[in-house]
C-alpha cells in the first residue's frame, strides 16, 4: 500500500477520534471556546490537510490506484458529514445544511457510477464543486471556533470577536450551501445524456 492510500485510511481513522473526544468533557475554555471543540477542530484540520496531501503525493509519484480513487472521495464525505452532524448536535448548525449536502452527494455519486458504467468516463468536478469543497472546509474549521450558532449575527446581540467569527462562518457556510446546490444541479443537467433512451 502506497503513502497516499495510507493517508486516506488515516483520515478515515480520525473520524471516530473526532466523535469520541466530546465524551471526555474536558474542562476549560480559550476565548469562550471549549477546549473540547478546539481539539476536535485540530483533528478536522489534520484530516483536511491529509485530503490535500494524499492527492498531491499520488499524482507526483504516479501512484494513482483504483483503491485510492474509490476510497479518497468516500473519506472526504465521511469527514465532512461527521463534522456537520457534530455541529448540529452541538446546536451550532441547522440540520437542513447537512441534509442538502448528503442529498447532493447521493445524487452526484449516483451520476458518477452511471457515467463510469455507461461510458467508462469519470465525471470531473466542476467549478461549483471546487468552490463547495474549499468553502465547506473553511466554514467547518471556523464553525468549531464560533461560540454561537449559524446565523446568530441576525439576533443583534453579538459584539467583538463573537460578531466577527459568526459573520464569517455564516457567510462562508452560506456560500458553501449555494455552491453545493449549484454543483449538484450541474451534475444533474450534464447527466441527462446518460439517461437518453433508457426512460
Amino acid at each position: 500500500m502506497n503513502l497516499a492510500n495510507k493517508l486516506t485510511i488515516f483520515r478515515i481513522l480520525l473520524v471516530p477520534i473526532m466523535v469520541i473526544i466530546p465524551f471526555f468533557k474536558i474542562q476549560g475554555e480559550v476565548l469562550g471556546i471549549p477546549i473540547t471543540y478546539l481539539i476536535v477542530d485540530i483533528i478536522f484540520v489534520i484530516a483536511a490537510i491529509t485530503d490535500k496531501l494524499d492527492g498531491t503525493i499520488a499524482r507526483s509519484r504516479n501512484q494513482i490506484t483504483t483503491f485510492g480513487k474509490f476510497l479518497d472521495p468516500i473519506a472526504d464525505k465521511i469527514v465532512v458529514i461527521t463534522a456537520m452532524v457534530m455541529l448540529v448536535e452541538l446546536g451550532h448548525l441547522p440540520a437542513w445544511i447537512p441534509i442538502i449536502v448528503i442529498f447532493r452527494e447521493f445524487i452526484v455519486s449516483g451520476y458518477r457510477l452511471i457515467a463510469v458504467e455507461k461510458s467508462g468516463n469519470v465525471i470531473a468536478a466542476n467549478i461549483w464543486g471546487k468552490l463547495k469543497t474549499v468553502t465547506q472546509m473553511i466554514a467547518l474549521i471556523l464553525a468549531f471556533l464560533d461560540p454561537n450558532p449559524y446565523g446568530a449575527i441576525f439576533s443583534g446581540n453579538l459584539t467583538g470577536y463573537e460578531f466577527v467569527i459568526n459573520l464569517v462562518v455564516t457567510l462562508i457556510m452560506s456560500v458553501s450551501v449555494v455552491a453545493t446546490i449549484f454543483s449538484g444541479w450541474e451534475y444533474v443537467k450534464g447527466g441527462k445524456e446518460l439517461f437518453k433512451g433508457s426512460m
